[in-house]
Protein backbone atom coordinates (compact mmCIF):
# COMPACT_ATOMS: atom_id res chain seq x y z
CA UNK A 1 0.00 0.00 0.00
CA UNK A 2 1.27 2.93 -0.74
CA UNK A 3 1.20 5.84 1.74
CA UNK A 4 1.91 9.50 1.13
CA UNK A 5 2.38 11.78 4.34
CA UNK A 6 0.29 14.96 2.30
CA UNK A 7 0.58 17.25 5.52
CA UNK A 8 2.02 17.70 9.02
CA UNK A 9 0.74 20.31 11.02
CA UNK A 10 0.88 20.51 15.18
CA UNK A 11 2.22 16.81 15.51
CA UNK A 12 -1.02 15.42 13.04
CA UNK A 13 -0.21 13.08 9.99
CA UNK A 14 -2.67 13.13 7.19
CA UNK A 15 -2.58 10.31 4.93
CA UNK A 16 -3.63 9.42 1.54
CA UNK A 17 -3.83 5.83 -0.02
CA UNK A 18 -2.63 5.58 -3.75
CA UNK A 19 -5.68 3.70 -5.97
CA UNK A 20 -5.35 0.10 -5.75
CA UNK A 21 -5.02 -0.54 -9.43
CA UNK A 22 -1.78 2.00 -9.26
CA UNK A 23 -0.36 -0.61 -6.24
CA UNK A 24 -1.06 -3.76 -8.02
CA UNK A 25 0.63 -2.40 -10.91
CA UNK A 26 3.92 -0.90 -9.80
CA UNK A 27 4.64 -2.65 -6.47
CA UNK A 28 5.70 -5.72 -5.57
CA UNK A 29 3.78 -8.50 -3.49
CA UNK A 30 2.50 -7.42 -0.30
CA UNK A 31 3.56 -10.51 1.35
CA UNK A 32 7.20 -10.26 -0.01
CA UNK A 33 7.41 -6.80 2.08
CA UNK A 34 10.10 -6.66 4.92
CA UNK A 35 8.77 -5.85 8.26
CA UNK A 36 10.64 -2.02 8.14
CA UNK A 37 8.81 -1.39 4.42
CA UNK A 38 5.53 -2.23 6.14
CA UNK A 39 6.24 0.41 9.47
CA UNK A 40 6.53 2.71 6.28
CA UNK A 41 3.67 2.00 4.49
CA UNK A 42 1.41 1.45 7.70
CA UNK A 43 0.54 3.69 10.92
CA UNK A 44 0.99 2.04 14.46
CA UNK A 45 -1.97 0.49 15.23
CA UNK A 46 -2.40 -0.84 11.21
CA UNK A 47 1.12 -2.36 11.74
CA UNK A 48 0.00 -4.16 15.25
CA UNK A 49 -3.12 -5.60 13.76
CA UNK A 50 -2.15 -6.28 10.68
CA UNK A 51 1.20 -7.94 11.08
CA UNK A 52 1.61 -8.72 15.19
CA UNK A 53 -1.76 -10.00 14.94
CA UNK A 54 -3.40 -7.56 17.27
CA UNK A 55 -6.98 -6.17 18.02
CA UNK A 56 -8.17 -2.40 18.22
CA UNK A 57 -10.27 -1.01 20.84
CA UNK A 58 -14.24 -1.14 20.55
CA UNK A 59 -15.81 1.52 19.36
CA UNK A 60 -12.76 3.89 19.25
CA UNK A 61 -11.66 2.63 15.35
CA UNK A 62 -12.48 4.13 12.05
CA UNK A 63 -15.00 1.87 10.87
CA UNK A 64 -17.27 0.32 13.53
CA UNK A 65 -20.27 2.97 12.85
CA UNK A 66 -19.39 3.56 9.30
CA UNK A 67 -22.95 3.18 7.41
CA UNK A 68 -21.61 4.67 3.67
CA UNK A 69 -21.76 2.69 0.62
CA UNK A 70 -18.81 1.20 -0.34
CA UNK A 71 -16.11 -1.46 -0.34
CA UNK A 72 -13.73 -2.37 2.47
CA UNK A 73 -9.91 -3.29 0.72
CA UNK A 74 -6.83 -5.02 2.73
CA UNK A 75 -4.95 -2.02 4.21
CA UNK A 76 -1.51 -3.64 2.86
CA UNK A 77 -2.31 -5.17 -0.47
CA UNK A 78 -5.63 -3.20 -1.61
CA UNK A 79 -7.75 -6.75 -2.45
CA UNK A 80 -11.27 -5.52 -1.84
CA UNK A 81 -12.47 -7.90 1.51
CA UNK A 82 -15.69 -6.47 2.34
CA UNK A 83 -19.07 -4.81 0.97
CA UNK A 84 -20.87 -2.09 2.97
CA UNK A 85 -24.12 -4.38 1.96
CA UNK A 86 -22.74 -7.03 4.07
CA UNK A 87 -22.09 -4.76 6.94
CA UNK A 88 -24.55 -5.18 10.20
CA UNK A 89 -23.93 -3.27 13.03
CA UNK A 90 -23.85 -6.25 16.03
CA UNK A 91 -22.91 -4.15 18.99
CA UNK A 92 -19.37 -5.03 19.44
CA UNK A 93 -18.03 -2.00 18.68
CA UNK A 94 -15.67 -3.18 15.39
CA UNK A 95 -17.37 -3.40 11.97
CA UNK A 96 -19.28 -6.42 11.05
CA UNK A 97 -19.67 -8.38 8.09
CA UNK A 98 -21.96 -11.62 7.01
CA UNK A 99 -19.69 -12.82 4.43
CA UNK A 100 -16.38 -11.46 2.50
CA UNK A 101 -17.47 -9.81 -1.14
CA UNK A 102 -14.74 -12.75 -2.38
CA UNK A 103 -14.54 -16.31 -0.48
CA UNK A 104 -11.15 -16.55 -2.04
CA UNK A 105 -9.43 -13.44 -1.04
CA UNK A 106 -9.93 -14.57 2.47
CA UNK A 107 -8.47 -17.27 4.90
CA UNK A 108 -9.49 -19.08 8.23
CA UNK A 109 -6.97 -20.32 10.62
CA UNK A 110 -7.39 -21.47 13.93
CA UNK A 111 -6.44 -19.63 16.77
CA UNK A 112 -6.17 -20.76 20.26
CA UNK A 113 -4.31 -17.62 21.57
CA UNK A 114 -5.92 -16.27 24.89
CA UNK A 115 -6.48 -19.37 26.26
CA UNK A 116 -9.82 -20.10 23.63
CA UNK A 117 -10.46 -21.75 20.11
CA UNK A 118 -11.66 -19.07 17.61
CA UNK A 119 -11.36 -19.08 14.09
CA UNK A 120 -9.14 -16.04 12.79
CA UNK A 121 -9.60 -14.15 9.40
CA UNK A 122 -6.83 -13.10 7.28
CA UNK A 123 -6.35 -11.73 4.18
CA UNK A 124 -5.17 -14.24 1.34
CA UNK A 125 -2.81 -11.85 -1.11
CA UNK A 126 -1.20 -10.02 2.10
CA UNK A 127 -1.62 -12.25 4.70
CA UNK A 128 -3.07 -9.97 7.07
CA UNK A 129 -4.98 -10.34 10.23
CA UNK A 130 -7.79 -8.79 9.99
CA UNK A 131 -9.89 -10.28 12.75
CA UNK A 132 -12.16 -13.19 14.12
CA UNK A 133 -15.58 -15.02 12.78
CA UNK A 134 -18.23 -16.51 14.51
CA UNK A 135 -21.26 -18.11 14.08
CA UNK A 136 -23.71 -15.63 15.62
CA UNK A 137 -24.44 -13.74 12.75
CA UNK A 138 -27.86 -13.29 11.60
CA UNK A 139 -29.41 -14.97 8.49
CA UNK A 140 -28.81 -15.89 5.90
CA UNK A 141 -25.25 -16.56 6.55
CA UNK A 142 -25.17 -17.22 10.68
CA UNK A 143 -21.80 -15.73 10.53
CA UNK A 144 -20.62 -12.74 12.20
CA UNK A 145 -16.95 -11.20 10.54
CA UNK A 146 -15.85 -9.26 13.22
CA UNK A 147 -13.03 -7.17 11.70
CA UNK A 148 -10.80 -4.57 13.10
CA UNK A 149 -10.95 -1.44 11.16
CA UNK A 150 -7.14 -0.83 11.03
CA UNK A 151 -6.55 -3.83 8.61
CA UNK A 152 -9.12 -2.19 6.11
CA UNK A 153 -9.17 0.81 4.00
CA UNK A 154 -12.69 1.98 2.83
CA UNK A 155 -13.29 2.52 -0.58
CA UNK A 156 -16.52 4.78 -1.35
CA UNK A 157 -18.87 4.07 -4.12
CA UNK A 158 -18.51 7.18 -5.88
CA UNK A 159 -14.59 6.52 -6.18
CA UNK A 160 -14.91 3.26 -7.63
CA UNK A 161 -13.90 4.28 -10.88
CA UNK A 162 -10.99 5.95 -9.83
CA UNK A 163 -10.08 3.23 -7.36
CA UNK A 164 -10.06 0.70 -10.09
CA UNK A 165 -13.11 -1.35 -8.55
CA UNK A 166 -16.07 -0.81 -11.17
CA UNK A 167 -16.70 -4.41 -11.54
CA UNK A 168 -18.32 -4.07 -7.87
CA UNK A 169 -20.34 -1.17 -8.95
CA UNK A 170 -23.24 -4.00 -10.03
CA UNK A 171 -23.42 -5.26 -6.63
CA UNK A 172 -24.70 -1.67 -5.47
CA UNK A 173 -27.89 -1.77 -8.32
CA UNK A 174 -29.92 -4.54 -7.19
Amino acid sequence: MKVLVTSIFLGIVVVAFAPVAEIQADEKSPRKWSKETLKEKLNSMQFRVTQEDGTEPPFRNEYWDNKAAGLYVDVVSGVPLFSSLDKFDSGTGWPSFTRPVEEKEVKEVKDSNLGMVRTEVRSKTADSHLGHVFSDGPAPSGLRYCINSASLRFVPLEDFEKEGLTQYKELFSK
